[in-house]
């Protein structure tokens, strides 16, 4: 990253539109040329001008690339669904906690971690609303259909019933797994 670097100028001449605009009361207007950028020399605050060309060139930057980011993932094949949208929440979140070293720093990101947590249950509450009324959410009733069908589709194959028994038996307690 490019650092502020002091050049030490003084005008050669009063009316010197790169002259230093910073007035002493005892002495008068400052004799030095101003920094690039800026109508102060580095001795009355020219480099605060060039510190802030540099963060607002980074914060461009940064925009700049979580901008094209978004383009991207908005753009992507590979998100398919609102699921794809809570795993990148979650996974957000456990950059956040991932980030902690201590209690303390847990303490700090209480309010940001805070919005992310609420986000994900908004998003998940919606994703669950939208996959049931899809039909694509398995109920109870649905579930154990499917086991029964599955069971039959064995059962048509496998002739020895107590191997049967056991085959659904299992795919019951998979069911039920208290």
């Amino acid at each position: 990253m490019e650092q502020f670097e002091a050049t030490w100028e003084r005008i050669k001449d009063e009316d010197d539109p790169r002259r230093c605009q910073y007035i002493k009361p005892t002495a008068g207007q400052c004799q030095n040329v101003c920094v690039e950028n800026s109508s102060y020399c580095p001795a009355h605050g020219g480099n605060k001008a060039f510190d802030a060309k540099k963060k607002e060139s980074l914060r461009n930057y940064r925009l700049t690339k979580f901008h094209q980011k978004i383009q991207e993932l908005g753009n992507s094949d590979f998100i398919y669904s609102l699921r794809d949208e809570v795993g990148l929440l979650r996974l957000m979140i456990q950059e956040k906690i991932n980030h902690c070293d201590d209690e303390a720093d847990l303490l700090l990101i209480s309010g940001p971690l805070s919005d992310l947590l609420m986000k994900s249950d908004k998003l998940v509450n919606s994703c669950h609303r939208l996959e049931t009324k899809l039909g694509n959410h398995l109920d109870r009733t649905r579930v154990v259909g499917l086991a029964q069908t599955i069971v039959q589709i064995i059962g048509k194959h496998v002739t020895d019933e107590s191997l049967l028994e056991k085959i659904s038996g299992e795919i019951a307690e998979a069911l039920n797994p208290e």
